[in-house]
């Protein structure tokens, strides 16, 4: 179990934006987009839907992406 799945949706959405924020200030990293894509999955289980930004699949993992969706 994740991190995130222990989190409370309203900290996991939270967590989500906050991360978005980064990465839209210029704090870009693959491991950012890593976090985020696991943040999105684990919300996607719950029901919750989150926007993926536009560049999200050229630095996210394959194996991530086939999660999503799932």
């Amino acid at each position: 179990m994740s991190l995130y799945e222990k989190l409370p949706s309203d900290f996991l959405i939270q967590f989500y934006y906050e991360v978005k924020k980064m990465i839209s200030n210029g704090f870009v990293s693959k491991n950012m987009y890593y976090e985020l894509g696991l943040i999105i999955a684990v919300a996607s289980r719950r029901g919750i839907l989150l926007d993926k930004p536009h560049d999200f699949e050229q630095y996210i993992i394959h194996e991530l992406l086939m999660e999503l969706s799932n």
